[in-house]
C-alpha cells in the first residue's frame, strides 16, 4: 500500500508527459486531478490498517536494491509521518484544483506537481537514509521549474536562489549520512540510533550540527531563510500552497526524525542552544513580517516564525512538546495554504498585494466580503485563537517546553503575540475602511467610491472554504490527530529521555 503512494503520482506524471501537446490544458488538468484524488484516497485508506497504539514503524515494505552501498528500498509509516503524508496528498490536490489558467506548457506543469507529491511521499515514508536523500533531492528540480517557468517577473532570481540553497541543504544532509557510515565503519543506512551510540561525542556533535544546518535551510530557520520570501513572492499561488504547506515540512520532519532520532546521546548537550535559536527565529520572522508591505511576503515571513516552534519542541523533546510539533506541522500546512490561496484571490481581483494600496476589501457590495471573512478566520487561526488549529498546536509546544526552557518559551510566546500584530495590520489595512485600490498619497483617487471588483466565483473559494473548515475542525476536535501521533512521539521522547 505504501508503494502505491509513490507509483500513483509517478505514473500520473509520466503519463502526462507522454500525452500529445495538442491536448487541451483542461483535459490535462482533469487527468492530474484523477491521479491526485486516487492518491488522497490511498493515503486516507492507510488509517484503516494503521495501529495508533504502536509507536514504531508499520506497514513496512522492503526489498534489497543496492545493498553493497547500503541503499535498500525500505518504506514504513508511523505516527510522525502519516499526518504529513495525508496533508501532502490533500494540499497537492488543492494546488491542482486551484490551477485553472495554465496555457504555457500544461503537460510539464501538472507532471511536475505529481512528481513533487510522489517524491515528498517517498521522503516521509523512507526507512533508509540514502533512500530519504534520493526522494529529498527528487523534488528540487521540479519545484525549481515551477517557479522558473510559471513564476513572476523576478522568477529567474528567486528560482536560482531556491535552487542553490536547497542544493546546499541536500549536500549537507548527504554528507552527514555518509560521514556517519564512514566513522562507524558500517554500510547499514537503515534508520536506527545504533549507528551513533558508539561514536565519540565530538564526532556525533559534528554530524548532528551538519544535519541541523541542512534541515535548518529547508525549514527554514533564521538566518538560512533568505531564499523563502523571494520564492513565495515569485511563485504562483498553487506553488506557494505546495511550498509552504508541504515542502517546508521536509525540513521539520528531518529535524525530528533524524537529528533527534539518530543522536539521542548528544541531543541534550545542544538542546539549550537550539531553544535559543528557535526563539531568535520566531522573533525575527515575526518582526520581519510586521515590516512587509506585500501580503505574500508577510505570510512568507510568518512561516519563518511559526516553524521555529517546531525547533523549540524538538529541543525540549518532551512527549507533549513533540506531539505539539506534529500539530504545528499540520496546522501550519493548512493555515498557510489557506492564507496563500486568499492572497492569490485578492491579487487576481485587484492586481496588487500592496498593503499601502488596498483598502476596504470587506465592502459587502463591491468588494470581496467572503474572501475577507475567510482571511480574518485564517489570520485568527495563525495567531492562535482558541478553537482553531493554531491554538492547540502552540499550546502543546509551549506547555511541553516551558519547564525545560522557560526563557526561550516565553520569547516564543511573545512571537506568537506578534503574529496577531502583523496579521491585524494586514486585515486592517487591506479589508477595512473605504473601498479603494489606490495609493494613499494620491490626492485625486484616494478613497474613490467607483471601485467595482469582479465577483469571486464559487469554484475559486471552495478550496479555501475546505481548508478553513479543516482549520476549525482540527482546533475543535484535536483528538483524532493526537490519537495517530501520540504513541510515536512518546517513543521518540523515551528514546531521548526528554528535558522536561
Amino acid at each position: 500500500m505504501l508503494s502505491a503512494l509513490l507509483l500513483i503520482p509517478f505514473i500520473g506524471g509520466l503519463a502526462l508527459l507522454l500525452l500529445p501537446s495538442s491536448l487541451p490544458p483542461t483535459r490535462m488538468r482533469a487527468i492530474a486531478l484523477v491521479f491526485l484524488t486516487l492518491q488522497l484516497l490511498v493515503a486516507v485508506a492507510l488509517l484503516i490498517p494503521f495501529d495508533p497504539s504502536n509507536g514504531g514503524p508499520q506497514l513496512q515494505e522492503s526489498f534489497s536494491w543496492i545493498s553493497s552501498i547500503g541503499l535498500d528500498y525500505r518504506l514504513a509509516v508511523d505516527g510522525l509521518s502519516l499526518p504529513l503524508v495525508l496533508i501532502n496528498a490533500a494540499l497537492t490536490l488543492v494546488s491542482a484544483v486551484c490551477t485553472r489558467q495554465i496555457s504555457q506548457r500544461p503537460r510539464l506543469y501538472f507532471s511536475m506537481l505529481l512528481l513533487i507529491s510522489g517524491a515528498v511521499n517517498g521522503a516521509f515514508l523512507a526507512d533508509n537514509l540514502l533512500l530519504f536523500v534520493i526522494f529529498y533531492e527528487l523534488e528540487l528540480i521540479p519545484l525549481w521549474l515551477l517557479i522558473a517557468v510559471w513564476g513572476g517577473a523576478n522568477r529567474a532570481y528567486a528560482s536560482t536562489k531556491f535552487l542553490i540553497f536547497t542544493a546546499i541543504s541536500g549536500f549537507l544532509i548527504l554528507a552527514a549520512f555518509l560521514g556517519l557510515a564512514f566513522v562507524s565503519g558500517s554500510v547499514n543506512f537503515d534508520i536506527t540510533p545504533a549507528l551513533t551510540d558508539q561514536l565519540p561525542v565530538v564526532t556525533q556533535l559534528v554530524l548532528l550540527i551538519t544535519l541541523l544546518i541542512g534541515f535548518g535551510i529547508k525549514i527554514p530557520l533564521a538566518p538560512f531563510h533568505v531564499w523563502l520570501p523571494d520564492a513565495h513572492t515569485q511563485a504562483s499561488t498553487p506553488v506557494s500552497v505546495m511550498l509552504a504547506g508541504v515542502l517546508l515540512k521536509l525540513g521539520t520532519y528531518g529535524l525530528i526524525r533524524f537529528c533527534l532520532g539518530l543522536f539521542p546521546d548528544v541531543w541534550p548537550l545542544i538542546a539549550p542552544s537550539l531553544a535559543i535559536w528557535a526563539a531568535i527565529s520566531v522573533l525575527y520572522g515575526s518582526l520581519a513580517a510586521i515590516a512587509q508591505r506585500d501580503m505574500k511576503r508577510m505570510v512568507a515571513f510568518s512561516s519563518v516564525g511559526h516553524m521555529g516552534y517546531v525547533l523549540l519542541a524538538a529541543a525540549a523533546a518532551t512527549p507533549t512538546a513533540l506531539l505539539g510539533s506534529v500539530f504545528q506541522m499540520v496546522s501550519h500546512g493548512v493555515i498557510s495554504a489557506l492564507l496563500f490561496l486568499l492572497v492569490g484571490i485578492v491579487y487576481r481581483k485587484t492586481g496588487t498585494r500592496d498593503l499601502e494600496v488596498l483598502r476596504g476589501l470587506l465592502n459587502p457590495e463591491r468588494g470581496l466580503p467572503f474572501t475577507g471573512t475567510l482571511m480574518i478566520l485564517g489570520v485568527m487561526a495563525s495567531a492562535g485563537l482558541p478553537g482553531m488549529a493554531g491554538f492547540i498546536s502552540e499550546f502543546l509546544v509551549f506547555r511541553g517546553s516551558i519547564q525545560a526552557f522557560p526563557l526561550a518559551t516565553l520569547l516564543c510566546i511573545v512571537g506568537s503575540g506578534l503574529t496577531a500584530v502583523y496579521f491585524l495590520l494586514l486585515v486592517n489595512r487591506a479589508f477595512f475602511g473605504r473601498l479603494a485600490v489606490t495609493p494613499k498619497s494620491d490626492p485625486v483617487e484616494d478613497g474613490r467610491l467607483d471601485v467595482q471588483l469582479l465577483p469571486v466565483a464559487p469554484r475559486e473559494t471552495v478550496p479555501a472554504l475546505a481548508l478553513a473548515l479543516s482549520v476549525v475542525g482540527i482546533g475543535i476536535l484535536p483528538s483524532g490527530l493526537a490519537r495517530i501521533s501520540d504513541s510515536a512521539t512518546q517513543l521518540l521522547s523515551q528514546l531521548h529521555g526528554g528535558l522536561g
